[in-house]
């Protein structure tokens, strides 16, 4: 199984046969090779709160669990699937989030972890070819997927759209046109999805969600093939390298990091001059757009921007 690099999300529907994952677990049936990671034993753990989440589970789940873990709790409770391996660097980016989220979201969705080295079957079935992959399971049935690593914005995106086809209820868009236009980002069609951020902004200039989708559009182009481990590598060795450093804040953004990425272009905006500190603020700036005002790490990054602009 490969290492991806940071790709746009790839989402799939009705491409895995539940009802062979069913047939192929029983209770007396063992997994086809035992785990040995975390999620080692015969039984999954009880499900663990995540950190400060009152009660929301992200649990560890293997091939003798699946049934029970997932498919059954996914009748009352959206489930969502993070195939993961220990030697997965990207994967390390995305489960974090995925964590951080699934306590914000305060037991809305169980966030299930499947180490794909121990459950060899459960990535066979879900025809997982690279990791991390995301999987949505609703009623028994997975609704939607996605690979790779993903803005966290636009994570969020999914995650309502999953907990929508749950029925569990979320914000309605402002803009129904938002709805087209989020769709387009989140399969890829950076043309088309630009092309609808502009028409609603056209409309109404002051559009804060479509400005930040446009904005991130404009961070997954610069992304695009980009290799995140040598990027942050280049970064990281050549401090004065003003394009190095502006794609290791896009990397960081990408995969959950902005207060890190934003501290990265305070700290460069100090250091340069003329052109080169116009540039560093402007793509700042661009950052704080895809998250929005009201984030209060950009609020606090700003108070640091202008401190190191004056």
């Amino acid at each position: 199984m490969s290492d991806p690099r940071i790709t746009s999300s790839i989402f799939t529907r009705g491409a895995v046969d539940l009802g062979a994952l069913r047939a192929a677990q029983t209770p007396a049936q063992p997994a086809a090779n035992p785990p040995t990671s975390r999620a080692a034993s015969g039984d999954a753990p009880p499900a663990q709160p995540a950190a400060g989440a009152g009660g929301v589970a992200v649990i560890d789940v293997t091939e003798a669990t699946f049934q029970t873990e997932v498919l059954e709790r996914s009748l009352t409770t959206p489930v969502v699937i993070d195939f993961w391996a220990e030697w997965c660097g990207p994967c390390k980016q995305l489960s974090p989030v995925l964590e951080r989220l699934a306590a914000e979201y305060a037991g809305a969705w169980v966030l299930a972890k499947i180490d794909v080295d121990a459950n060899p079957r459960l990535a066979q079935m879900f025809r997982v070819q690279g990791i991390p992959m995301v999987y949505a399971v609703v009623g028994g049935q997975p609704v939607d997927a996605f690979s790779g690593v993903v803005p966290e914005a636009q994570l969020r995106q999914w995650l309502d759209a999953v907990l929508k086809a749950g029925g569990v209820a979320v914000a309605a868009p402002e803009d129904p046109r938002l709805d087209e236009a989020d769709e387009a980002l989140m399969t890829g069609d950076l043309d088309a999805a630009e092309q609808a951020y502009r028409k609603i902004l056209a409309e109404a200039p002051a559009d804060a969600a479509a400005e930040a989708g446009l904005a991130q559009v404009a961070l997954a182009r610069r992304v695009g093939g980009a290799d995140p481990s040598a990027a942050l590598a280049r970064a990281e060795a050549n401090p004065d390298d003003v394009p190095a450093q502006l794609l290791a804040a896009d990397i960081e953004v990408l995969s959950g990091q902005a207060e890190q990425a934003y501290a990265r272009l305070v700290d460069l905006v100090r250091r340069t001059v003329g052109d080169d500190r116009e540039a560093t603020r402007q793509h700042l700036v661009s950052l704080f757009t895809i998250a929005g005002p009201d984030d209060p790490v950009v609020a606090s990054a700003r108070r640091a921007l202008s401190r190191a602009l004056f």
